[in-house]
């Protein structure tokens, strides 16, 4: 699949715990590394930890901005699409090759939805100054439900072998459907497969178990910086150029 003007969104998604979060930072580490960039990459998981596989900070979120504040803090002369950016930059973790948006938790008992609003204004208006989107999803598929992200290129279902893993994907498989993403844009991805490993019929790929992630993991070491000659980092690097080569 070519990159066009468009940047190419590509969603993950999965049952928590099989490791989707580590898949997007090697995504995105990927897409860097074969010249595909900026990378937007987007932790829509209220439980943020992206940004930790990424090796950077995030001191705000979009869920600890407030709604009031746009009421009342939007300078003079400035629409409230242009205070939306510019406080959208000042939300962005920026770093070489690629630019973090975390949605967060709201403080209180707010709700998500202004910071739903806020993402899907910041992500119509930015998102042409990126050549692709990474999209760390919870598993609940909320922000594709609703419509937050739009219709991904790519939904990318990540599961490992266990049986309850294996059925969310299939869920979030079904909710794609649903939504509108095509069946032949929706990607299940197998993680941590054991060494001799019979991948089932309509898996897309499998990212085999790597200790190098695991040591990475245990240490709070960020994965990003996993050789990428690693078992995991170079399975996922095979993946995008299969992507991209469609």
């Amino acid at each position: 699949m070519s990159i066009g003007k468009a940047p190419y969104i590509i969603a993950i998604s999965g049952k928590g715990g099989v490791g989707k979060t580590t898949i997007a930072s090697l995504v995105v580490r990927c897409l860097i590394q074969s010249g595909i960039r900026p990378v937007l990459a987007v932790d829509a998981d209220p439980n943020a930890n992206l940004h930790e596989a990424l090796g950077v900070e995030v001191v705000e979120t979009l869920g600890s901005m407030r709604e009031e504040a746009f009421a009342k803090a939007i300078p003079a002369g400035m629409s409230r699409t242009e205070y939306v950016k510019y406080r959208f930059r000042q939300v962005l973790v920026e770093n070489e090759g690629f630019d973090l948006i975390a949605m967060g938790r709201p403080e209180g008992q707010g709700c998500y939805c202004f910071a739903n609003d806020l993402l899907t204004e910041a992500m119509q208006s930015l998102q042409v100054e990126y050549k692709a989107i990474i999209i760390d999803n919870e598993a609940g598929m909320e922000h594709m439900a609703r419509g937050t992200i739009g219709i991904p290129d790519i939904l990318m279902v990540v599961t490992d072998t266990g049986s309850r893993g294996i059925r969310t994907a299939e869920r979030i498989e079904k909710i794609g459907v649903e939504i509108g993403v095509p069946e032949d844009r929706i990607i299940r991805i197998i993680n941590r497969v054991p060494r001799v490993y019979n991948k089932p019929n309509g898996v897309y790929g499998t990212i085999p178990f790597d200790p190098e992630v695991e040591e990475a993991d245990i240490k709070g070491n960020p994965v990003s910086i996993v050789p990428l000659n690693s078992l995991a980092a170079s399975s996922v690097c095979k993946l995008v150029k299969k992507i991209f080569s469609q």
